[in-house]
């Protein structure tokens, strides 16, 4: 066994990844305040090849030193786009058809595990600020909500987080 080095994985350069196929996903971050946060979900957007994502609110945008740092240069191969307002962000998804997925614990919310994304659809999917969550009015948009199922004495996992495992699925449930 031994562990690769970076030249033997085969990853695509910037330029490659611009001019890549995308997977019809984009990520909306509604009002999140860390950079580390944002930065990491940059990187995971890239892992997985999302179209964009959508930096909302109080959401701090590139270049910043704290979203490079966990970033790790995603900020230049992952498209993003700033909404003042998260609202304006999902009326924009709506007209180019996009399904819109909240990620948050409603009384009406579907198991993550029990979703299965239609084949060629676009979801937008927005993940909430770490304390409040997807606020009540921002709900009122959205076409469907998502939760992440967990077992232990926690109500909620970081954000960075959520969007991995979501991601994940809608990956593997996509192949």
């Amino acid at each position: 066994m031994r562990k690769l080095k970076n030249e033997e994985l085969n990853r695509l350069s910037v330029d490659e990844y611009k001019t890549s196929t995308k997977n019809n996903l984009i990520v909306v971050l509604d009002n999140i305040r860390s950079l580390n946060n944002i930065g990491s979900i940059f990187r995971t957007g890239d892992a997985f090849r999302i179209k964009e994502i959508h930096l909302c609110g109080i959401t701090a945008q590139p270049p910043h030193r704290e979203i490079r740092k966990t970033a790790l240069g995603a900020t230049e191969s992952v498209d993003w786009s700033y909404y003042s307002e998260t609202k304006e962000s999902i009326f924009q998804l709506k007209e180019m058809g996009y399904t819109v997925l909240a990620i948050e614990q409603i009384d009406t919310s579907t198991d993550l595990a029990n979703f299965k994304p239609d084949q060629g659809k676009k979801y937008g999917l927005i993940f909430g600020n770490e304390i409040n969550g997807i606020s009540q009015d921002i709900l009122s948009y959205v076409d469907q909500c998502i939760e992440i199922p967990q077992f232990g004495t926690k109500h909620s996992f970081n954000i960075s987080v959520s969007a991995g495992i979501v991601l994940w699925h809608l990956f593997i449930k996509s192949l």
